[in-house]
This record gives C-alpha cells, structure tokens and sequence, in this order.
C-alpha cells in the first residue's frame, strides 16, 4: 500500500520534487561558496530563498491555470513581488561598519539566487545551472583577484593613519 502510494506520489509530483530540489541543489552552491569565506548568508539562507522563489513560481503557474480566463488577472505578479521582497532581505543584511558598507555582495547573492530559484521553478534548469556556474566564478574568481588589491588598499590605509 505505501509501496503504491509512493510511486503514484511522485509519479504524479516528479516535476515539482525536480524544479524544487534544482532550486535548493543551487541555492545550495551559492550559499556553500559564502560559507567557506565566513559571510553572514550561507547554504540555509540561500537554499530556502532559491526555494522560496521556485515555491512562489510554481503557485503563480499553477494559479494561471485554474484562474487563466479571469479578466485582469496577471500570474506573473507573484514572480515580480519575489523580486521587491528579495530586495527587502537583501536590504537587511547591508551594514555600515565605520566608513565601510559590508553586506552588498550578500545581498546582491540572495538577489541572484531568487532569480535562480525563478529559473527552476519555471523549469528553466539550463538557465539556472548556468547562472549558478557564474555566481560561483564571481563569488570565487574575483575573490582571489581582489585580494592582493585589497591587501594594497589596506597598506595604504594604515600609512595615511
């Protein structure tokens, strides 16, 4: 019975398991990358809001569905006001330490990430796999390019103080 259960279970929820589990495999990535450099928003963080947006996608699709023929209804609402709650989130976790803004490139990583978990919740998984891939460069990549930038900008910092 649990047997028959399960099999028609995901039989029938195999494509909304594939288009969540997507979003928090990457949301995933990113958050493991901010992580291992010791940021406020890591793995959690990132896979629940890559999560979240698919979620919110899924219900605008399956709402324009069951509601496609009602005059003035727009399903791509939902999907845009992930993009203005996204950047609330995001606006919580920049600080002012000093002279100094920390927390931009967090926010503009759960930024991306939402758009990440848009992608899969829409099924676009090659648009996701691929925006991943070049968050995890710029998040890596970059971060070693700036550091012996970062070094001489300190050095000079402290012979001006």
């Amino acid at each position: 019975m649990y047997n028959l259960f399960m099999t028609e279970f995901l039989a029938q929820n195999g494509d909304l398991i594939l288009k969540l589990m997507a979003a928090v495999g990457f949301g995933m990535l990113i958050g493991g990358e901010r992580f291992f450099v010791h940021k406020e928003a890591g793995i959690k963080t990132h896979a629940l809001v890559s999560l979240g947006s698919a979620l919110f996608v899924i219900i605008s699709e399956m709402i324009a569905v069951q509601y496609g023929d009602v005059s003035g209804f727009d399903p791509t609402r939902i999907a845009s006001q992930i993009i203005v709650g996204i950047g609330f989130l995001g606006a919580g976790s920049i600080m002012l330490q000093g002279s100094r803004l920390k927390g931009l490139t967090t926010a503009g990583g759960l930024w991306v990430t939402a758009g990440i978990g848009m992608a899969s919740g829409f099924g676009f998984f090659g648009l996701a796999f691929i925006s991943t891939i070049l968050v995890l460069m710029i998040f890596i990549l970059l971060n070693i390019l700036e550091r012996p930038i970062r070094k001489i900008s300190e050095d000079l910092e402290k012979q001006n103080h």
